[in-house]
């Protein structure tokens, strides 16, 4: 169900909800706040477009990782407002492109909505495919395998969104996330700050190369992301 709102005539310095939708996880709510778009679920307070340095940079860092593969297909966990997949897409490197979010209202303000603006040539390109489904359940049951996986779903392994998230840090989520990295193949997850836990987590898992990258942020601690590779 959509709630289209209704703009005010002038700009109060309040968000403005744009959308508003009962899905398949609970709420999802699209709303403007000066000139960023902000994504909210549940209450939730997820992404915005004020930067995306740090999505970028998650593609980046498993980029340099693969170590000059050539055309390498790489799967992004988490459609968000766009960064990684605008990214993604500008590469000409990457080979295929495929993106899993989970809430069709977030593809919909990508295909012809608010956020059109940030994604409408990543879209476009060829090499893009668009999957709407739970993360977790995609990389236990596709039978796809991929060079890289960027994955931006929660604010950290220990910070998640949803709990049923959590499974995919374990060690059995992560025996997932192997199965469908080619050997050699890297894993990157996007976290709001460090951990050592999950570090020790993905050795065990039988991860190599298991290492953690900062980066730096306008206030308060660097966002992280954590890199492991499979053996191969």
């Amino acid at each position: 169900m959509s709630a289209m709102s209704t703009a005010a005539s002038e700009y109060d310095g309040r968000p403005v909800v744009l959308d508003r939708r009962d899905g398949p996880y609970g709420e999802v709510v699209l709303r403007r706040h000066g000139e960023l778009l902000q994504i909210i679920a549940n209450g939730c307070f997820l992404m915005d477009t004020s930067d995306g340095r740090s999505e970028r940079l998650l593609v980046d860092a498993a980029r340099a990782a693969l170590e000059g593969r050539a055309a390498p297909a790489v799967l992004i966990g988490g459609l968000g407002v766009g960064f990684s997949l605008a990214h993604a897409a500008r590469d000409p490197y990457w080979g295929r492109i495929t993106v899993v979010e989970r809430e069709p209202a977030v593809v919909d303000w990508h295909r012809d909505g608010p956020l059109s603006a940030l994604s409408t040539r990543a879209f476009a390109d060829p090499r893009t495919v668009i999957v709407e489904d739970d993360l977790v359940a995609y990389v236990n049951e596709t039978c796809d395998t991929f060079d890289a996986l960027c994955l931006d779903i929660d604010n950290g392994p220990g910070w998640t969104v949803d709990m049923a998230n959590e499974g995919l840090y374990s060690p059995a989520g992560l025996a997932s996330c192997a199965r469908v990295l080619t050997p050699g193949g890297v894993l990157a997850v996007w976290s709001a700050q460090p951990s050592a836990e999950f570090e020790e987590t993905l050795w065990n898992a039988g991860f190599t190369q298991v290492r953690t990258e900062e980066i730096p942020v306008a206030r308060g601690v660097p966002d992280v992301v954590h890199l492991a590779v499979r053996p191969g």
